[in-house]
């Protein structure tokens, strides 16, 4: 028993540091990539919620979660792609919402609505 947990704690551990670094390997590379900005028309929104939960001996209980918001957009070219809500864009749009969408790797960082009146005279 005494020789499997230094392995299992281990293993826990490679696996958090991987996570780890995964996410500020992605979190570097849509950082440096370039800010495009394309028309585009909002096809659907989505949340994903992560964490824990714990129950104490002592009936103390206590949470972490996180909720990520993502944006799936599709372009004049028929290409649909989602994206991470990183500017807290989520609430202000709606589905069918058209206009210019700000990406920048897999975030979207800007959407500027196209107004109702550029609609009708398209």
């Amino acid at each position: 028993m005494f020789n499997v947990f230094p392995i299992i704690f281990g293993i826990v551990f490679v696996f958090i540091l991987y996570t780890i670094i995964r996410n500020a390997v992605q979190h570097a590379k849509n950082a440096r990539a370039p800010r495009e900005s394309s028309y585009a028309r909002i096809i659907s929104k989505r949340t994903e919620v992560t964490g824990s939960s714990r129950n104490h001996h002592d009936h103390h209980h206590s949470s972490s979660s996180r909720t990520y918001y993502y944006i799936t957009l599709e372009f004049d070219n028929g290409e649909r792609k989602e994206y991470l809500d990183v500017k807290k864009l989520y609430g202000l749009v709606t589905e069918g919402d058209t206009g210019y969408a700000a990406v920048q790797g897999d975030w979207i960082v800007d959407f500027e609505r196209e107004h109702q009146q550029q609609l009708e005279s398209r």
